[in-house]
């Protein structure tokens, strides 16, 4: 491996693009970015296949209670707690994350910076390899002897910190050892991502010339590294309390299991944000292109992203009104709720402004983008009554609860992913996706998932409350049944459009029409290189050097509808 290092124009060394093994071994010790993305891609969608399983396995425990499960026998009640713990952990913190900050992030920000790499390029490796091992380890917690962790995704003592109630003393320990991972993981890569954006841009790019999406990534990298700390603190004395016997979060010897809900939720509510912001920026760019208009308001989105990770360290007790908080507390995080409700809303209408007067093109990427400002605009608009303290006593762990989380993360960790790998497929494999195929991909999952969740809203409005095994031990609530057979049938149609986009993926691979450079006929410099990329992203000799921001579309002085920033004027 040659060890010859040179400066290049954007302030850092590279030893000339060499990339470390190749053949089948890069794809296993490569420190080129692209690589990284791809495993924390694909890792992303194997984690999210098996969390779809599982949702599977405990929605039709729900409609048909009792019945054998197709694929996995008759469910246990303690297989449906760990399913759903399980479901829940997988879905935010291993396919949300890993998708939407660590494969995007990675590919993305040095090639639509204009770097050849990542400033930190084995540390990069390293975060993907300890993030695997925290997948692994999360895998393996299912099948040690008293199965996987069953107290929730949450994980509030005293189910998480006593395995008399949990009943699952070493699938516990195991779930805590996988996050605390996943999080080091994800500190090690959000280095990498700050460092590049800020030191190893291309000449010329100036604060206001980077793509939102990268600034997206980079705001949230820094909001996951400022929340985490109060966590893993927590997640210690957790595992105190588990392995060797401490009182942390048992009251009876002078402990606080609420103390364990205010350590969750610092870090748990900004984490919302964590995964948001990088999809609102992947939306935001697809829609720019797609409507073939300048960005509204690229500033007014950049400042409000800045305010609501600000004010995302202020909300957290929202999730706790009935924990037994003072109630003049419970005043003030119902403003603070209500508050930053404002930014979040100004950053979907800036989508909305953007689309006025544009010359619309609805390829499958842009109905991806547009699908999620509409659901996430359900998903904001039902949590203004979770965030008022008087309307959430009632409605508090009950079904409304799970349907307006899902419109807030369904949009983010799914609905922004198809969009990104729709738009960016070209880029990253050198071929097109089958139009036809995407959209029967997208208007099934979209219309199934709505399918799946506006009844629940229904079921908690009546008072059905979550995570019941078998809701035929409740008179009162076995009434709500016909609601969650339509909901668990819609699941099973949503799961199975998913087969349409794997036969699109795995054909367009084989045999796609070849995508050129840049077929969407963009601005920013990704697509400036050629599709895949090469080691380094561009020639040594034509790394890019841009003139102008990312999203001059349309422009009066071009008889072409697009500027590219690496054209002179």
């Amino acid at each position: 491996m040659s060890h010859a290092v040179t400066a290049d124009s954007h302030g850092h060394a590279h030893d000339a693009h060499d990339h470390g093994p190749q053949g089948i071994l890069k794809y296993i010790w490569s420190t080129d970015h692209k690589i990284i993305a791809m495993q924390y891609m694909f890792t992303g969608m194997i984690m999210a296949l098996i969390g779809g399983f599982m949702a599977y396995v405990f929605r039709m425990q729900l409609a048909f209670p009792g019945q054998s499960v197709p694929g996995f026998g008759v469910v246990s009640p303690g297989e449906y707690n760990s399913l759903v713990t399980n479901h829940g952990s997988i879905m935010i913190f291993w396919v949300a994350m890993p998708v939407l900050i660590a494969a995007f992030g990675n590919y993305l920000i040095p090639l639509m910076t204009g770097a050849d790499d990542m400033v930190f390029p084995r540390i990069n490796r390293l975060s993907y390899q300890i993030f695997l091992i925290s997948a692994i380890l999360i895998i393996a917690s299912l099948f040690v002897s008293g199965g996987g962790f069953g107290g929730a995704w949450t994980a509030y003592p005293p189910l998480s910190s006593m395995s008399e109630y949990s009943l699952t003393k070493l699938g516990s320990s195991m779930w805590l050892l996988a996050v605390a991972l996943e999080f080091v993981a994800f500190l090690l890569g959000g280095i990498n991502f700050i460092v590049t954006l800020m030191n190893a841009r291309a000449p010329g790019m100036k604060a206001y010339d980077i793509p939102i999406v990268c600034w997206m990534i980079v705001i949230a990298s820094i909001l996951f590294m400022l929340s985490v700390g109060p966590l893993i603190a927590g997640a210690v004395m957790l595992l105190f309390d588990q392995m060797i016997g401490t009182g942390f979060f048992d009251p009876t010897r002078g402990g606080d299991p609420v103390l364990w809900q205010h350590l969750f939720w610092f870090f748990g509510h900004p984490e919302v944000y964590v995964v948001l912001l990088p999809a609102i920026g992947i939306v935001i760019e697809i829609i720019a292109t797609f409507a073939r208009k300048q960005l509204f308001g690229y500033k007014i989105i950049l400042y409000t992203a800045i305010v609501t990770g600000i004010l995302s360290f202020f909300v957290w007790a929202h999730h706790q009104f009935i924990a037994g908080i003072d109630p003049r507390m419970a005043n003030v995080f119902t403003v603070t709720t209500l508050l930053i409700s404002v930014p979040i809303a100004e950053m979907m209408f800036v989508t909305v402004a953007t689309l006025y007067g544009g010359s619309i093109r609805f390829t499958t990427p842009m109905l991806w983008a547009l699908a999620f400002v509409a659901e996430f605009l359900i998903g904001g608009v039902t949590g203004i009554f979770l965030g008022a303290s008087g309307s959430d006593i009632y409605l508090h762990d009950t079904y409304f609860v799970l349907a307006h989380f899902h419109y807030t993360f369904f949009p983010i960790a799914i609905i922004g992913t198809f969009a990104g790998f729709t738009y960016w497929f070209p880029k990253m494999f050198g071929k097109m996706m089958n139009e036809t195929l995407g959209k029967i991909h997208f208007w099934g999952t979209i219309i199934s998932f709505n399918f799946i969740f506006i009844p629940l809203f229904f079921l908690g409005i009546g008072g059905q409350h979550r995570r019941i095994y078998n809701y035929e031990n409740f008179p009162d609530l076995i009434a709500g049944q016909p609601l969650r057979v339509v909901a668990t049938v819609a699941m099973l149609a949503m799961l199975a459009f998913q087969v349409v986009f794997f036969i699109n993926l795995f054909s367009s691979l084989k045999s796609g029409k070849k995508a050129g450079n840049n077929p969407w006929k963009a601005n920013t410099l990704e697509w400036t290189t050629t599709s895949p990329p090469p080691h380094g992203n561009w020639p040594q000799d034509e790394m890019p050097k841009v003139y102008r921001g990312p999203y001059e579309y349309s422009h009066p002085d071009r008889d072409e509808d697009y500027w590219p920033q690496n054209l002179p004027s």
